[in-house]
């Protein structure tokens, strides 16, 4: 079948227009995929589709001669959803079509359609969605040759261009100080809170080596929590007052309206410990008393100042958009004359079979008692002849008229 670009349709919900949280709503596990797509796939007569799912956004790429209706679609797909969901997000949806969904796909793979720039984690998540779709026999032809073009286009942005060399999340700049530091991987780490941002920077640090955490929680069942996926004692954050067996990293970010750290408790902490000690406090308000900052020699780390540093690393990546926009540029075109290749191909594909069949015909059946008085030399150099005639025939002609056809669409 041969690929129309305008068949190509995206439909894309994103944190642009709807919170996280509706986005959540259209999330499908990897192993209902292949179910749940493959009846709205049926239902429309939708010759290829690809579904994508992130933490902000969901976008689902369609490949079809036929228009598909975005909310009877979302109807169909989500059954599970009342109306007014499917009506927000039917009316919240980005739609592109043709080389607008093209530009789409490779503008959201580079990253720079992404709530924070340069962050490359995208790229992954592409190529795993195309090959999760790809394997529940959803994907063909079109949606094969536009995610490899995405990837290779997403790949050159990266190596090429400063959009994800510099980080911006508090999470990767804190574990960059810590590095730059050389805190050593058996360092002890007492981790004060377990909420999101906190849980997240020890899962950052146990990737990169850090083995020694204690964790403590106002909520023992969220320490309990954090604690297993460390391999980590726990306490109650109560506790934190009667802890006496040291520490060389204090991690914290809470919820509280207050110091969590006081001077007292701080220095009851420490035990007598002499060695600088390294603070890490990401909470807003700050958890650890500006008294502890001052009277102690420490590194310490604190939101403000990542914070600084994310905005700064941010206007890098923001000055070189430009610069990815027109990588991004030249790979939609060149994947519009790769379409237009590939269509000639298609175009093409029977045409050695014919030649084949006319070759055997003559041999077969209008020359059939010619062939009969040829010896087994004279037949053998028949073979090769014809061999090399209908080699020639078939590359040189299709060469030519791949020119034209390649010619005539540009113009």
């Amino acid at each position: 079948m041969r690929n129309n670009l305008n068949n190509l349709k995206i439909f894309a919900f994103t944190h642009r227009n709807l919170d996280v949280a509706k986005i959540g709503l259209l999330h499908i596990e990897d192993d209902a995929q292949k179910h749940k797509i493959s009846i709205v796939k049926t239902k429309f007569n939708i010759d290829e589709i690809m579904f994508l799912s992130t933490c902000n956004r969901v976008e689902i790429t369609i490949v079809s001669q036929e228009p598909v209706g975005v909310a009877k679609f979302l109807d169909v797909l989500y059954p599970e959803l009342n109306p007014k969901e499917l009506s927000n997000l039917a009316n919240n949806v980005e739609e592109y079509t043709a080389k607008d969904a093209v530009d789409h796909a490779l503008s959201v793979a580079s990253s720079i359609d992404s709530m924070i720039v340069g962050e490359r984690e995208i790229i992954t998540q592409v190529r795993n969605a195309f090959e999760r779709s790809h394997k529940n026999q959803l994907t063909g032809d079109f949606i094969r040759l536009l995610t490899k073009q995405v990837i290779q286009t997403a790949k050159k942005v990266y190596t090429e261009t400063s959009i994800a060399t510099k980080p911006v999340s508090v999470v990767s700049l804190a574990y960059h100080k810590l590095k730059a530091l050389n805190i050593p991987l058996d360092s002890k780490i007492l981790i004060i809170g377990s909420g999101v941002t906190n849980s997240n920077m020890c899962k950052f640090l146990k990737k990169h080596g850090f083995t020694n955490f204690v964790v403590f929680n106002r909520t023992l069942s969220n320490a309990a929590s954090l604690a297993k996926e460390l391999n980590a004692p726990f306490h109650a954050l109560s506790d934190l007052a009667n802890y006496n067996n040291g520490f060389d990293v204090l991690l914290t970010c809470t919820g509280a309206d207050h110091s969590v750290v006081s001077l007292d408790m701080y220095e009851f902490l420490l035990r007598g410990d002499t060695d600088k000690k390294t603070l890490i406090d990401i909470a807003i308000p700050q958890d650890i008393s500006p008294e502890v900052i001052a009277k102690h020699n420490l590194n310490y780390l604190s939101i403000d100042l990542l914070q600084k540093i994310s905005n700064d690393n941010l206007k890098v990546r923001v000055n070189e958009v430009e610069h990815v926009k027109v990588i991004v540029n030249n790979s939609l075109k060149n994947f519009v004359s790769l379409i237009q290749e590939r269509n000639v191909e298609l175009a093409m594909l029977d045409v050695p079979r014919q030649v084949k069949a006319i070759k055997e015909n003559a041999l077969d059946e209008v020359f059939k008692r010619d062939m009969e008085d040829l010896g087994p030399e004279a037949r053998e150099v028949l073979d090769k002849v014809l061999g090399y005639v209908e080699k020639k025939y078939i590359s040189g002609p299709m060469k030519l008229a791949k020119e034209i056809i390649l010619k005539n669409a540009s113009n």
